[in-house]
């Protein structure tokens, strides 16, 4: 039986329509997508590839808080503190009326510090004016307008005929603080911000400008920051200076820095400590690609360096060691001043280093103002500032002795009354008789020293002949003293550090064996002796002793950088009894009977040994003594080693008044080892 077909139900006919037209719609989609990718790609193709052309890419960077500077007993020396900022972050191409505009609306409610105002140069109120007064239209006659359409007349030349005919009086009428804002905002760089005020900021300029930032086009308000210091004016001029935003790059050094991708504007260190260790207290910026369409619309943006905060440094120099150097200083200073002869007294220097180390543990140069009674820091002059230094240099002198074979441990010299055909008479401070080495250090023995010099010049002193001596020699003897630092630059590492002045008047060579010829910076001296206290390594002084990551917490210090390890320039090349005799001589300096600084040293519990010193000096053409003293302590294990010089320290022709240097050399010893305690 057959079985009967069964018609399609109404219910699948329905289905079978719904299922054809969904195919059929997206294959319309399809369609429209495929013709709308070939429209873009044939027929707009080359239009996109313009636009992708004319996308400008700007790398922008932004500054990063400076590093931090710690003190030998990690406390805060130097930071950051918040300032309130005003700043302007132009577009790519600003057009100056909207600059202009811009100026006017700030100027409603910011005023700019006097310094800002008085940059403003007559230029600068000539194009505001300009601009305020359709371009300087009218300024024109109606021929040279005809010859600058007829290109007989280029823009410069209409340009500055208009400057010419603007008058002072015409200027009169431009606000000169508006003329300060628009200064700073016609100079910003694109994409980049640029402060307008950040110093003395206000509380209402700061609330009004945050209030009415959607009026203020490019204008934000910010923290910014500034360096301060924690100690006040000690240690300050070494500490250094930053540029400001305003000033920017050094004009000098812009090539070195541009090259290492610094910003026009960038804030460096400008002096000692802070342009010194620039590289180490910058930080790292941060560095945004900004890309803009032909428009100057920003269309992009793309990090491409994360900022990174400056690294801290951590000094060689105890700041309450400094502060008491100075005080010291200070008062000697002042006591001193009021012995009789002392007129043109009116300046000390001291630098302290650790002689195994080379570190720095203080330096300091004052200056006293006798008509306002006040102090100056000269703290640099430790090491541009060169003084004949007197018998200070005595050890060293025997030493090149010891090296150049003319004397042998223990050896002898009458110390007598010199005379040379047509040259007077030349002596030490009393007739001594027979000397060995460690007598004529003992006593300062100026004849002792001499013979010595003259013998290095292959010369021979003869009571009443000639002085024939090599003047070639002089370098001979030079060499020598340079082994311990004399004369040469100490390495500390600043670009006007001096190595001093050599004496070219060949009839006085011989002066140099009493430090009396060439001149030495009071850092020279104190590499110097601590040449001989550490036993003949010349060590590189140093400021630093490390450097550390910033510590964003503000929680303690951050992790080690690098620690600066101590560095020897030289190895000075003699036996180690050489030294040690000339160690045993300056100890007798202390010590000894005749000792000439045994009634400042020989009852203190440090146990120093050290050297006078006194020389001829000239100030203002007059005729003066200088004052020094180095040394180191304690004897047997050196943990500090000084030099200390007063220049001028009294008027020619008169007893010595004081005794400063040596005075300022106990207090400092004292002052040390209060905090260091030794035994003898």
């Amino acid at each position: 039986m057959k079985q009967k077909s069964k018609k399609p139900s109404k219910a699948n006919n329905q289905y079978r329509i719904r299922i054809t037209g969904i195919f059929f719609a997206v294959f319309m989609l399809f369609s429209v997508l495929i013709i709308r990718l070939g429209l873009i790609q044939i027929v707009s193709g080359e239009e996109y590839s313009a636009q992708v052309k004319n996308k400008v890419v700007t790398p922008v960077s932004t500054s990063v808080p400076r590093g931090k500077i710690y003190d030998a007993n990690n406390r805060l020396v130097v930071y950051n503190i918040p300032a309130k900022a005003i700043v302007y972050t132009p577009p790519l191409h600003p057009q100056p009326e909207d600059m202009l505009s811009l100026a006017k609306k700030l100027a409603d409610f910011v005023a700019m510090n006097k310094k800002d105002i008085k940059k403003v140069t007559i230029r600068d109120l000539k194009d505001i004016w300009l601009l305020e007064n359709d371009n300087g239209s009218r300024l024109l006659t109606d021929k040279e307008e005809k010859l600058a359409k007829d290109d007989k007349l280029d823009d410069k030349e209409i340009y500055n005929l208009k400057l010419n005919r603007i008058t002072e009086k015409d200027l009169k009428s431009i606000n000169k603080n508006m003329a300060a804002i628009y200064r700073k905002i016609s100079t910003a760089t694109a994409f980049t911000k640029t402060v307008i005020k950040n110093e003395d900021v206000t509380n209402q300029e700061y609330a009004i400008a945050a209030e009415t930032l959607e009026n203020l086009p490019g204008i934000d308000v910010t923290t910014d920051w500034k360096r301060a210091q924690k100690f006040g004016s000690t240690f300050n001029n070494m500490l250094g200076k930053v540029t400001t935003t305003e000033e920017g790059l050094p004009e000098e050094k812009l090539d070195y820095y541009t090259s290492k991708g610094y910003k026009l504007n960038d804030r460096v260190g400008k002096s000692y400590i802070e342009e010194l260790y620039d590289s180490v207290l910058q930080g790292q910026n941060e560095v945004v690609n900004v890309s803009t369409d032909r428009n100057g619309d920003i269309v992009d943006t793309d990090v491409i360096t994360e900022g990174k905060n400056g690294n801290d440094i951590v000094l060689t120099i105890d700041m309450d060691f400094q502060e008491q150097v100075e005080k010291i200083m200070q008062e000697e200073l002042v006591a001193a001043i009021q012995k009789p002869h002392t007129n043109l007294l009116d300046t000390a220097f001291v630098v302290a280093m650790e002689p195994k180390t080379g570190r720095i543990l203080a330096m300091s140069g004052q200056v006293y103002n006798r008509k306002s009674k006040e102090f100056s820091d000269f703290t640099p002059g430790t090491f541009t500032y060169a003084f004949e230094q007197g018998s200070v240099v005595k050890g060293a002198t025997v030493l090149a002795g010891f090296q150049s074979g003319v004397r042998n441990i223990g050896e002898t010299e009458r110390d007598e009354v010199m005379r040379f055909k047509g040259s007077g008479t030349f002596s030490s401070y009393q007739t001594m008789g027979i000397v060995d080495d460690l007598e004529a250090i003992e006593r300062s023995s100026n004849i002792y020293m001499w013979k010595t010099a003259i013998e290095m010049m292959d010369g021979k002193y003869i009571p009443n002949g000639t002085l024939n001596i090599d003047p070639k020699r002089i370098e001979t003897i030079r060499y020598y003293f340079n082994q311990f630092g004399l004369g040469v630059p100490t390495g500390i590492g600043f670009d006007n550090e001096t190595a001093g002045i050599k004496g070219d008047n060949v009839s006085t060579y011989f002066q140099i064996g009493i430090g009396q010829l060439d001149t030495y910076t009071p850092m020279q001296i104190a590499q110097y002796m601590t040449t001989i206290a550490n036993g003949g390594y010349r060590m590189k002084p140093q400021l630093v002793r490390e450097i550390r990551e910033s510590n964003t917490d503000e929680k303690g210090l951050g992790k080690i950088v690098d620690e600066m390890e101590p560095v020897v320039l030289n190895k000075v090349d003699m036996n180690n009894e050489m030294i040690e005799r000339v160690q045993q001589g300056l100890r007798l300096v202390t010590h000894g009977s005749q000792g000439t600084a045994r009634s400042y040293f020989a009852n203190e519990p440090y146990d120093a040994a050290g050297k006078t010193g006194t020389s001829e000096s000239y100030k203002n053409g007059v005729k003066t003594w200088n004052l020094s003293f180095a040394g180191y302590a304690p004897y047997n294990d050196p943990q500090i080693a000084i030099a200390v010089i007063v220049p001028n320290a009294y008027l020619d022709g008169f007893t010595q008044p004081h005794s400063a240097a040596n005075i300022i050399s106990q207090r400092v010893f004292r002052a040390y080892f209060k905090n260091h305690p030794t035994t003898k």
